[in-house]
């Protein structure tokens, strides 16, 4: 599943990516012809809480409209809705901006904190930006969240057929 956050969702775009989702971030100000059009040729769900943006997407595009500032609740409507799993590909794309992460090389991992180096990993990179990630305590807080909302979520059933 590929998702779409309208620009205000930056948070929960960064949210989605931890989890593993391929999700784009709309950049500000792009005009939602512009928003529909791209969920329409790439295939995403649009994640918005501009009614309007929905209305305008109509029955040809699959959207969430959240509603309130609840990141917990949007993580409930957003598995319910779409079935989404928090807990997909946990740190295998980039937070910042998308992209795939690779292992980490070793003169990437030289590069993080000496106390960090000797946990069991996984360490990876950003081919984009270069940021390297490893199992630090931000990764295991957040890791935590996201397990948390996978186990407040309805189960997903398994499809028919």
């Amino acid at each position: 599943m590929r998702l779409l956050c309208d620009e205000m969702l930056a948070n929960l775009a960064r949210w989605l990516r931890a989890a593993g989702h391929d999700t784009t971030l709309a950049e500000p100000g792009t005009p939602d012809a512009t928003l529909i059009g791209l969920c329409r040729a790439e295939r995403r769900v649009l994640i918005t809480r501009d009614r309007q943006l929905v209305r305008e997407a109509g029955d040809g595009i699959d959207s969430v409209l959240l509603t309130g500032e609840n990141p917990d609740a949007h993580a409930a409507l957003l598995a319910d809705r779409l079935g989404l799993d928090w807990t997909k590909a946990p740190f295998t794309r980039c937070m910042l901006d998308n992209t795939p992460l690779r292992p980490a090389e070793e003169d990437e991992i030289a590069g993080i904190p000496p106390q960090s180096r000797v946990l069991p990993g996984p360490f990876r990179t950003c081919p984009c930006c270069g940021r390297v990630f490893w199992p630090g305590s931000h990764v295991r807080r957040m890791t935590a969240q996201l397990e948390r909302w996978r186990a407040a979520s309805p189960p997903v059933s398994a499809p028919e057929g």
